[in-house]
């Protein structure tokens, strides 16, 4: 299992944890931490016994952007990670889920600051759950710059253009609550209890046949800016194997049997 000084990996039966871990910078995204994000993504993605993914920070916070100097490399921390990032100069784009999409359902647990980059990675995971005190916003305009992380392409597919343009535009902070309402996120709970949530939610999941959960992520995704007659065709391309497999069958006798299925990835 993998992890790096500023990220966390550990288990929880089916789901891998992935923890940004530098609280004193309100997890403020490092070298060594992007480095972590993609060796968890794609550790989750070759290990078979691994169901879902939950994103996460410590101390009470999830992510507030970028560390521009820490992303440099400047100091011990990040020196010894300089060599992976000259072999894939696209690598911190992949953790941050810009280029880079897992197979596995992937679960964020908000607590604290998600802002700038924070809120550009949330973007990529795919359903989202915060602690009540939890702040959002793309800060970067205030500071004159730009969110390149994906923000101004994304963002108004995932939530009405007249919001996204407004938190792109205006450069201020949205509460949870502010955030559910317009769609960014779908739960909002008491704080200190989004990870709880989350790794609830991961359980669902975990429970279902594994070849149907990422078949119809794909097929989610897949067919987002397809038309409705060309997406329903892929969907019949993407789904109809599912019914062939071992794991359909299985659900199909557990269901009749009024057992819970064990499913085998088959």
């Amino acid at each position: 299992m993998g992890g790096t000084e500023h990220l966390t990996v550990q288990r929880e039966g089916a789901t891998l944890v992935l923890t940004l871990n530098r609280p004193e910078a309100k997890n403020a995204l490092s070298l060594p931490m992007l480095v972590g994000l993609y060796d968890g993504w794609i550790e989750a993605d070759e290990d078979d016994t691994v169901r879902s993914i939950v994103l996460t920070g410590a101390g009470g916070a999830f992510c507030a952007g970028m560390d521009l100097n820490a992303l440099a490399g400047q100091g011990m921390a990040g020196e010894q990670y300089r060599d992976r990032l000259k072999a894939d100069p696209d690598l911190h784009w992949k953790a941050m889920l810009r280029h880079h999409r897992p197979r596995k359902p992937v679960i964020a647990a908000v607590e604290g600051h998600c802002v700038a980059g924070g809120t550009e990675v949330l973007q990529g995971t795919d359903i989202r759950v915060a602690g009540a005190s939890a702040t959002f916003g793309l800060f970067e305009v205030r500071r004159g710059l730009f969110p390149i992380g994906g923000s101004t392409v994304r963002l108004q597919r995932q939530i009405p253009r007249t919001h996204a343009l407004e938190m792109l535009l205006t450069g201020r902070p949205y509460s949870a609550q502010e955030a559910a309402g317009i769609g960014l996120i779908g739960h909002v709970v008491p704080d200190g209890t989004a990870l709880d949530k989350a790794l609830a939610l991961a359980e669902q999941i975990n429970a279902c046949g594994p070849l149907a959960v990422e078949a119809v992520k794909a097929s989610v995704y897949e067919t987002a800016e397809m038309t409705e007659t060309d997406g329903l065709a892929a969907e019949l391309e993407r789904g109809w194997p599912v019914f062939d497999t071992a794991d359909a069958k299985e659900g199909s006798r557990a269901f009749a049997e009024k057992r819970p299925p064990v499913y085998r990835r088959a």
